[in-house]
């Protein structure tokens, strides 16, 4: 317990010194723009030399919303700032990957930064999952690959030994890929075993995972994992941040209710904002978030160029909040810790 209140107590310069100085900060101003118009504030992603904006759109949602919300949440994105965009092989399937082929590479490939991912369990299939990305994100390279959704050390070991991180590897060293990662929401004894495999010569320079306040109350991620990654100076991707929609009282999914409960973390709990600057006041680079429609991702863009700060004591009470929701699958039901 001390050790995990210590880390957090030093997050504050350790998020200081990966976000991008800009002068003259006030909310829907940043001194970072591009052809399309103003940017969000941007952080660094590790020791990749790359600065990506705060914010990210998520992929999933782009897969499984209609098609024209799809569209909307990307044009929305791009108009509020959002230069950062996540998929995977895997959404829809394949659908997520199209529809930014479709509205998203054709016009704005150069001036975003564009992410997808496989969960291919050997390097045969990791290769023809890359092949297909490209082809359908109508790009001959992307600026991030990430090996997706690792379980369990063993799904991890089984994966290195079926030749999946060769191929990252090989992808990079042709020009297909600018840099490789890894993700996984399960279990975060994969993400340490990923790092300990790899620590003696290190390949990956991204790392994903959920970070969320619920975690924190847990030797989850970001108490067990996000510290070895900053010694190892991988970025960070913060995904779940809500927990999935867990962090609400209902979700809908198009036509079908898929849960309900009656004591929501928002708003019985917190307010999506502080939910959101808990996260960013962390050292993340990006924080990806789904969005299944334009008004979702524009509350979302409004927050982070409202966000400057949040304190120590801030997060703690927070923390302190949900401390009785951080039950294994009480909340978080993708996490299956073992």
């Amino acid at each position: 317990m001390e050790k995990r209140r210590q880390f957090l107590k030093k997050v504050s310069g350790l998020t200081a010194g990966i976000m991008i100085p800009i002068q003259n900060f006030s909310i829907g101003k940043s001194t970072f723009s591009d052809k399309w118009g103003k940017v969000l504030p941007k952080r660094k992603l590790g020791q990749t030399g790359e600065e990506v904006t705060m914010l990210g759109v998520g992929g999933y949602h782009i897969g499984w919303t209609t098609e024209k919300d799809a569209q909307a949440v990307i044009e929305a994105g791009l108009e509020g700032g959002i230069r950062f965009f996540d998929t995977a092989e895997s959404y829809g399937p394949h659908t997520s990957e199209i529809r930014y082929g479709k509205y998203l590479t054709p016009t704005y490939r150069n001036e975003i930064f564009l992410m997808t991912k496989s969960t291919a369990q050997d390097a045969k299939t990791m290769q023809e999952h890359l092949d297909a990305s490209l082809e359908r994100l109508k790009t001959d390279h992307l600026d991030l690959w990430q090996v997706h959704s690792v379980m369990d050390p063993d799904d991890v070991d089984s994966r290195i030994e079926e030749g999946v991180f060769d191929v990252v590897m090989r992808a990079k060293e042709e020009g297909k890929v600018k840099h490789i990662g890894f993700t996984g929401h399960n279990n975060p004894k994969a993400h340490l075993r990923v790092m300990e495999r790899t620590s003696t010569n290190p390949i990956f320079e991204t790392i994903q995972m959920p970070i969320n306040v619920v975690d924190a109350n847990l030797n989850h991620f970001i108490n067990t994992v996000l510290p070895v990654a900053l010694d190892q100076k991988l970025g960070v991707l913060a995904m779940k941040t809500m927990a999935d929609g867990h962090f609400f009282g209902k979700k809908v999914s198009l036509d079908e209710i898929q849960w309900e409960t009656t004591n929501p973390v928002i708003p019985n709990r917190l307010s999506i904002r502080e939910a959101l600057y808990f996260v960013w006041s962390l050292p993340v680079s990006v924080l990806i978030t789904g969005a299944e429609n334009e008004q979702f991702i524009k509350e979302k863009i409004k927050l982070a160029w409202e966000y400057s700060s949040f304190t120590e004591a801030q997060r703690t009470e927070l923390i302190s909040k949900v401390s009785d929701l951080a039950e294994e699958g009480k909340v978080e039901y993708y996490k299956n810790i073992s």
